[in-house]
């Protein structure tokens, strides 16, 4: 194209945007952005001056070959035709290597990250689409003035390739942001974006559609846009899912519901991990299996789900885990049980202090648990079992001491035993270590009930038959059965 007689200052432009492609500073990155428009601006009127003077030419010369008059607009139409189909070629590739060298170079003399997300997800590429197609609805009418039928439609091909070349840049634009937005905050400290860069997709999806319509029908898009109104209930079908999910996807935003990273619990979902993606039809939850469950944004919002978030942004984890005692083994204390006790340094206090107002108790009242052990208050084992797993709880360092719930309960018994809660919460978060500090709470509280003269419950087992045989009064049935089959 630069070496066409009929555009003489083609290549003194072409040289300036070589020259600006290739000598860009961080100091002269501001001045190659403002120049790239005025530079556009005048290839493209040099272009259009060009194409004009071709077609002129053109239609000239083969007027003068002694063509018949019915095919001399068929010839001429053809060679312009082809004139055009090169011509946009040559516009495409020397518009694409200026748009993306200068925006290439511009974004790698940054030290922003951000920019780089311009480049990886395509925009400047999909920019050079949109500028050619820009420029190749401006060489159409000049070439093509005298011939308005092939003229209108070449004007509808390029009109088409424009609009889908904006859609993907808006779109490429788009992603860009999300991808930015999503890695300059942290996962629990951000909007979902995905969603609201859905709908903008969905809202430019449309607008191309419309552009698209109304320019292969010829009807104006407002013309168009009032014809919809037949077609509301179908689109309200169409896009139900898509509208449902962005009104809820607006609740979940503003009430600060759910975000990206998020560990909840949806059990009728089949979802217990954490929250990969709110989308705008869609939320996806990587479960703690590994495997992903899809869930309706709506679904968000109509049913309950359990949002974790709170748990680590609090600084503790609940546990919440009983013991089971076997109710056979519950007794009073006596002299030397209380005696063992009081060499257990964490209830050591505890069990002189009990047995002082115990003891005032009992004699303000004229008991003597001497005479019989119904009479008055005395201590129990189960009882002070108790008192020593909430002393050992507020001696130990994974355990929150303060504005957490700490207590050591007896619930109701039942056919599994006398149930002892511990309902505290440890001062760290983490999984696998949460999980070491319950069960190191637990070995080491089941393991010290013996020194307290009790017996945790469980089914009967091989090892314990005979126990549970003399439990039940079954013994000497036993044996007396086996004398018999002896005899």
């Amino acid at each position: 194209m630069q070496q066409t007689p009929t555009d003489p200052d083609a290549p003194a432009a072409a040289a300036d945007v070589a020259d600006i492609a290739s000598s860009t500073t961080p100091e002269t990155a501001t001045e190659a952005q403002n120049a790239a428009p005025q530079i556009i601006s005048d290839v493209t009127e040099r272009i259009q001056v060009g194409a004009q003077s071709l077609s002129c030419y053109a239609v000239n010369f083969i007027s003068k070959l002694g063509l018949p008059i019915w095919l001399e607009p068929i010839v001429s139409g053809a060679f312009l035709f082809i004139c055009l189909a090169i011509l946009s070629f040559l516009i495409f590739f020397i518009i694409r290597p200026f748009v993306v060298g200068i925006f290439s170079k511009i974004v790698s003399r940054t030290e922003a990250q951000w920019d780089d997300k311009l480049v990886k997800y395509g925009i400047a590429k999909w920019l050079s689409h949109f500028i050619s197609a820009l420029l190749i609805n401006f060489l159409i009418r000049p070439f093509f003035d005298d011939t308005p039928e092939i003229r209108d439609t070449l004007e509808i091909v390029a009109k088409v390739y424009l609009v889908l070349s904006g859609l993907f840049t808006v779109n490429s634009f788009l992603n860009a942001a999300r991808s930015i937005y999503s890695e300059a905050k942290p996962p629990r400290h951000r909007v979902p974006a995905t969603s609201l860069t859905q709908v903008l997709k969905l809202v430019a999806f449309i607008v191309a559609a419309i552009f698209l319509i109304s320019t292969l029908i010829g009807k104006s898009p407002v013309a168009f846009l009032g014809g919809l109104g037949v077609f509301t209930s179908v689109i309200m079908l169409v896009f139900k899912d898509a509208i449902l999910g962005f009104v809820a996807g607006i609740q979940l935003t503003s009430n600060d519901m759910i975000k990206e990273g998020d560990w909840i619990e949806m059990p009728k979902h089949g979802a217990d991990g954490d929250v990969l993606e709110v989308g705008l039809t869609t939320v996806k939850v990587l479960n703690f299996d590994k495997t992903v469950t899809t869930i309706p944004t709506y679904a968000m919002i109509s049913e309950s789900f359990k949002n974790w978030r709170t748990m680590p942004e609090s600084g503790g984890r609940r546990i919440k885990r009983s013991i089971y005692i076997d109710s056979q083994t519950i007794q009073l204390c006596d002299g030397a049980m209380l005696d063992r006790f009081r060499e257990i340094d964490l209830i050591s206090d505890y069990v002189d202090e009990r047995l002082g107002e115990i003891n005032d108790w009992n004699e303000k009242r004229g008991f003597d648990p001497d005479a019989s052990p119904i009479n008055g208050r005395q201590l129990t084992n189960i009882g002070t079992y108790r008192a020593y797993i909430l002393a050992y709880l507020r001696n130990s360092p994974f355990i929150h001491q303060s504005g957490m719930t700490l207590l050591v309960r007896q619930l109701a018994p039942g056919a599994t035993g006398v149930p002892i809660e511990i309902y505290c919460f440890s001062n760290i978060t983490n999984w696998t270590r949460y999980e070491e500090i319950q069960s190191d709470i637990f070995d080491h509280l089941m393991a010290v009930a013996e020194e307290f003269e009790l017996r945790l419950f469980q089914n009967p087992t091989s090892i314990n038959s005979d126990t549970t045989v003399q439990m039940y009064g079954l013994h000497h049935t036993a044996i007396s059965s086996d004398k018999v089959v002896k005899d």
